[in-house]
């Protein structure tokens, strides 16, 4: 489940940016990569002691030729940086390749282009992209001259069908935590997630099938250049946190179960992100999908539909793809297991875990369906939506634990069900899951004050979606790049949270001046952080999280 898509074009730490160009400009340059012409400041730059972000410089040596960067009012930027070859051509629907080596100084002062997805309702997003050319990363370093920062490398949301690295701007996170922050654009939708049968297999590179992982292959492709790269921006590429939310909080949570991601991070961060348990498609499911995608698209023989679908133009695919559920495959040497029995049977990661979800969740969702489409749900509808949604007989349990009584409206009751069913109950599944194998640290964003993202407050509504999807990542970040109208309080609790994010991403543990260190599961199971501001109580310990959400009626059924 994810969020409907959307945002204007904004300023990066204080510089005004343009649209991403076809291709970043290479400033004229006679000497080689690994050889510069001159250093920002005009003087000499030797090769055998070349800039680093952590002496100050702009100007860095990457393993593929040198960048020039930027400063702002927060510390320094790179923006755009290519970290693997770009899928296009006999590329498409391939593992990514290392970038390939350019001459001369890069510049890095504009995001690269968005991966092919549709126009949606997020600002900035009001025209699809079509550009297969976005295999890139922005990096954001806090001024000084310390070197071997942590590293957080943040998975952008949306569904794996939209969103992009520049969907938050981190560099006040950066240096209020003292962090190396690395944001990741990855293939989505059919271009990232199609899989059909192969004759060398799910993982083979046979000519008659593909794997249906690549979006998150590129993901590991840009953790391997982190660790191959972030110490001459300062970072320290043995203290790597992967970190998310919503689909990107899935991704940390499919990138823990995958054997091919070890090594590549210390630590992992998934907010809202256990939605479905984290469960990638079983093979025969992705497959049929494929085949019938295939079909869609107009390349219906086996023996020529790779040769015909790499042969569509991007506006083909793309428009091909709707109406089909994108995301990881389970089989092969990626995902050979579904992610919770990885979990349960020792086959995931053994790092510490920072999980959480908002207290709303669903209100988001539930008004996208009625009050956001100019149908409220009313009181005598709301009987046939439960039973709608979830079948006759689980439908009249569900009416009886969330009585309209309890609820603002319909529509907030039917959206605590969702919320409940896919967000907060899961989450509290994964902590138990992985609790067998490492740290797990359990928090709730719980402000119901908050104000709704910025796609939401740009519509005509007074409808109170309360602490609801996404709402927890303005609190830590520029969303969209915009600043976000938090009251004295708020920014209170944002101070705290940025504490919290920090020491976790610093020493593995959650903590924060005036608040209590998140509970580990491993000793304190049920207990959560729930994170509030003041005048709702403060931060504190929980143990009603579960009952609240009804977790003993979500964990008896299927996830959802």
């Amino acid at each position: 489940m994810l969020t409907p898509r959307a945002r204007p074009a904004r300023a990066a730490g204080g510089a005004p940016r343009g649209p991403p160009p076809a291709a970043a400009a290479l400033a004229p340059q006679p000497a080689g990569a690994d050889s510069p012409a001159a250093a920002a400041d005009g003087s000499p730059a030797r090769a055998d002691s070349p800039a680093t972000a952590a002496d100050g410089s702009t100007l860095v040596r990457t393993g593929a030729g040198w960048i020039r960067g930027e400063s702002t009012e927060e510390g320094r930027q790179f923006l755009g940086i290519p970290y693997a070859r770009q899928p296009v051509g006999d590329l498409r629907w391939k593992e990514p390749r290392p970038p390939k080596p350019w001459d001369g100084v890069r510049q890095a002062g504009a995001f690269g282009n968005r991966c092919v997805q549709s126009a949606s309702w997020d600002p900035g997003y009001e025209k699809p992209s079509h550009t297969e050319d976005c295999l890139s990363l922005n990096v954001y370093v806090p001024d000084g001259h310390t070197a071997q920062r942590p590293v957080m490398v943040w998975l952008h949301g949306g569904g794996l069908t939209a969103g992009a690295g520049e969907d938050i701007v981190p560099d006040t996170f950066a240096r209020r935590t003292g962090t190396v922050v690395v944001t990741v654009n990855y293939r989505l939708g059919a271009m990232g997630f199609l899989a059909t049968k192969g004759a060398d297999g799910l993982d083979g590179e046979a000519s008659d099938g593909v794997s249906g992982n690549y979006g998150l292959l590129d993901q590991q492709a840009a953790l391997r250049w982190v660790r191959a790269n972030i110490g001459r921006f300062g970072g320290d590429a043995d203290r790597v946190t992967i970190a998310g939310e919503s689909a990107g909080g899935r991704s940390v949570c499919t990138l823990i179960a995958s054997p091919t991601a070890r090594g590549l991070y210390r630590a992992g961060i998934v907010e809202s992100g256990a939605y479905g348990d984290c469960a990638g498609r079983e093979r025969e499911r992705a497959t049929g999908d494929g085949a019938a995608f295939v079909k869609k698209a107009g390349c219906p023989d086996p023996r020529t539909a790779l040769a015909c679908l790499r042969a569509k133009p991007a506006k083909d695919i793309l428009a091909a793809q709707a109406g089909f559920d994108w995301g990881p495959v389970v089989g092969g040497a990626f995902l050979p297991v579904q992610p919770k029995e990885a979990y349960e049977n020792a086959g995931a990661a053994r790092v510490p875990v920072l999980n959480g979800a908002n207290s709303d969740e669903g209100s988001l969702f539930a008004f996208s369906r009625y009050d956001g489409q100019g149908k409220p749900l009313t009181a005598g509808q709301y009987p046939q939506a439960l039973t709608d949604a979830y079948g006759p007989e689980l439908g009249g349990r569900v009416l009886t634990a969330y009585p309209l009584t309890e609820h603002a409206s319909p529509t907030h009751a039917y959206g605590a069900t969702v919320g409940d069913r896919s967000f907060a109950c899961p989450a509290l599944r994964l902590n138990t899951a992985l609790a067998d194998r490492g740290p797990v640290y359990a928090y709730e964003f719980a402000d119901r004050t908050s104000p709704p993202f910025a796609s939401l407050r740009e519509l005509d509504t007074d409808f109170d979606f309360g602490a609801t999807h996404v709402n927890e990542v303005q609190y830590l970040f520029k969303h969209f790049g915009l600043a976000t109208p938090l009251n004295a309080e708020q920014r209170a609790l944002s101070r705290q949270m940025l504490q919290y994010w920090g020491s976790f991403i610093r020493d593995g543990v959650p903590r924060a001046d005036g608040g209590p260190t998140a509970p580990d599961q491993r000793t304190r199971p049920g207990q959560v952080l729930s994170l509030r501001t003041a005048s709702a109580g403060g931060t504190a310990i929980s143990t009603t999280v579960g009952d609240e959400h009804r977790c003993d009626l979500w964990d008896a059924v299927p996830a959802g």
